[in-house]
């Protein structure tokens, strides 16, 4: 059998490889304190635990939606189908809260904060959170863990509630073409 020993792994490499793993694509939604519910892309989201039901959702330290569930303590999570109108919805979350988190950005465009659900049909969950109604399912959860891992933080969440609106397959990586590997 051959070795690999002595080969040397590059950020490219690794890169490389991260972009192939494919991955769903999710809107996190959130309630700040003042009222106003918040909604986010997520990429890193899964099952962690059948009994009790918990998932895990992987959010940027610095999250504008992280901030909002360590305060509020719920989030809900909307799966998005593989049709058009998924896709235009997804390409509006896929930027951050914060103009200002975009490295070179100026002006305006550094300043100006983005509500994504402004604009978008949604009702509200019995503890706050945004359901999109373009969703094919969603869930809602009762954070329960904060985990610190490197850049991002790993929430895991009781789920409180869930519901299939429409059959569908889920969009993903695979399908958008997108990738997110840092």
């Amino acid at each position: 059998m051959p070795s690999f020993t002595g080969m040397a792994m590059t950020d490219a490499d690794v890169q490389r490889v991260m972009h192939e793993m494919p991955y769903g694509l999710y809107i996190v939604g959130s309630k700040e304190d003042g009222g106003k519910v918040n909604g986010m892309m997520a990429d890193w989201v899964m099952q962690v635990s059948f009994e009790p039901r918990l998932v895990a959702v992987s959010f940027e330290n610095n999250s504008h939606t992280l901030a909002n569930v360590r305060e509020r303590g719920y989030f809900s999570v909307n799966l998005l189908a593989q049709d058009d109108e998924a896709m235009e919805l997804a390409r509006s979350f896929a930027q951050p809260f914060s103009g200002a988190k975009v490295s070179g950005r100026r002006g305006d465009e550094a300043t100006k904060v983005h509500y994504k659900l402004e604009g978008l049909d949604y009702r509200l969950t019995e503890h706050g959170c945004p359901v999109l109604d373009t969703a094919m399912a969603w869930l809602e959860c009762e954070a329960e863990q904060f985990i610190a891992i490197g850049d991002h933080t790993l929430v895991v969440g009781r789920v409180l509630d869930v519901r299939i609106e429409r059959e569908a397959e889920p969009l993903t990586s695979t399908y958008t073409g997108w990738t997110y590997s840092g």
